[in-house]
């Protein structure tokens, strides 16, 4: 958990905002009893994670693909080698549809806009964390590996019995 107070904060009310916003199905689905806290998705989404990655073609088109992801600082990251279709994809367009599910103990569900991330220390740190956990470091693993961070614009957790979970996974927030 690498989160600053500033940024749990920032997750929380752009969850609470979403959530307020969703349609009446949605939060019929996801009450109050099935939502999870910005600390407890810090908590729970530790480690390597599957990620669901929508993005869109030139002609409009949706593409899902799987990929690696990291919770980060409140957001997720994830990278692709620079020739995938995914990393045209978002050169041409950033907005892109996020989800990991966890069978049907947990959710996240986000909108935004994957941002390339930049050589600087946000980066350095990120790469730390990844190398940490795969062993190299994943501008190793090809000559044009792209990093992205999600900037959220929407986003909604779930969880089916969140106080089980919560229990089982050792979550106390």
């Amino acid at each position: 958990m690498l989160e600053t107070t500033d940024e749990i904060e920032a997750l929380q009310a752009l969850l609470d905002a979403s959530h307020a916003r969703a349609t009446g199905h949605l939060r019929g689905i996801i009450n109050d009893d099935r939502t999870l806290t910005a600390e407890h998705l810090v908590a729970l989404l530790t480690g390597m994670k599957v990620l669901s990655v929508a993005t869109v073609t030139a002609r409009g088109e949706p593409r899902i693909s799987a990929l690696d992801g990291h919770f980060l600082h409140g957001t997720w990251t994830f990278s692709t080698d620079g020739s995938s279709a995914k990393a045209r994809h978002l050169a041409r367009q950033p907005a892109t549809s996020v989800a990991h599910i966890d069978g049907e103990d947990l959710a996240l569900f986000s909108h935004g806009y994957a941002e390339l991330m930049e050589p600087g220390p946000a980066r350095d740190e990120v790469e730390a964390h990844w190398t940490a956990h795969y062993g190299s470091s994943p501008w190793s693993w090809g000559d044009d590996i792209r990093m992205y961070r999600l900037r959220m614009t929407w986003a909604v957790a779930y969880a089916f019995k969140r106080e089980e979970l919560l229990r089982a996974r050792h979550v106390t927030a």
